[in-house]
């Protein structure tokens, strides 16, 4: 059964003294529904324990969380910016890297999709915002297991084969989106106000969704195909 790798996501609430490492039990649902081991991975301190745990992991599921470091693409805090934790950034950053090295799948659910992107050279946008024209409601007020709007799909891309369809219907919790798309990677989705939704890179090993399919893929066959497509990569 293939091991996959999660890095954790951090709390600083002030119920416990000091940070704490988490992954929310979606995500490790997700994963063990598609045959897979999760394990999840505290930031390492240095670059050689980020290598110890990429040699014992055969794929890597960035999730959801705290906002990108706009320093990370060049760019000054705007007013829209939330919390950023650049600790985090620089390790999921690491080890997306030595994910892409090693030729070991990667999947990026919302905050992960925007960690590849700015991993490998792309910009974001720190708020919708400062997104050009008109936009769809992309922090929905339904419940977060329902669908909230719909992602078309682009022909001849990974995602689209992986879904077998044009559209699919998905749940929306993002203010931070892409703007520039890293080199080596394509569109593989956009909603019609024009968000890009998907990427992927051009070896089809590194795959990123801006929506939360671990929280619909238990009433919805469609999303586990997310997770079934990381755990047979990495098989």
């Amino acid at each position: 059964m293939p091991i996959i790798g999660i890095p954790a996501s951090i709390s600083t609430g002030r119920e416990v003294a000091g940070e704490r490492f988490f992954v929310s039990e979606n995500y490790i649902a997700a994963i063990v529904s598609a045959g897979g081991v999760p394990v999840i991975l505290p930031p390492a301190v240095d670059f050689g324990g980020i290598m110890q745990q990429m040699r014992m992991v055969h794929g890597l599921l960035l999730i959801g969380g705290y906002d990108v470091d706009p320093a990370l693409y060049g760019q000054e805090p705007l007013p829209g910016l939330g919390p950023v934790f650049p600790d985090r950034d620089a390790y999921e950053i690491a080890v997306a890297c030595a994910a892409a090295h090693q030729g070991k799948p990667l999947l990026g659910i919302c905050r992960g999709i925007q960690v590849v992107n700015v991993a490998f050279g792309g910009k974001l946008y720190q708020d919708l915002s400062q997104f050009p024209g008109p936009i769809l409601q992309h922090y929905q007020k339904g419940h977060r297991s329902a669908p909230g709007h719909n992602v078309e799909l682009r022909k001849e891309t990974l995602l689209r084969r992986i879904f077998g369809q044009e559209t699919v219907r998905t749940n929306s919790y993002h203010h931070q989106v892409i703007m520039d798309v890293a080199p080596g990677f394509v569109i593989n989705g956009r909603t019609s106000d024009g968000i890009i939704e998907g990427i992927e890179n051009k070896a089809a090993t590194i795959l990123g969704v801006q929506w939360h399919p671990e929280m619909l893929q238990k009433n919805d066959p469609l999303m586990r195909r997310l997770f079934s497509w990381l755990i047979d990569s990495a098989g």
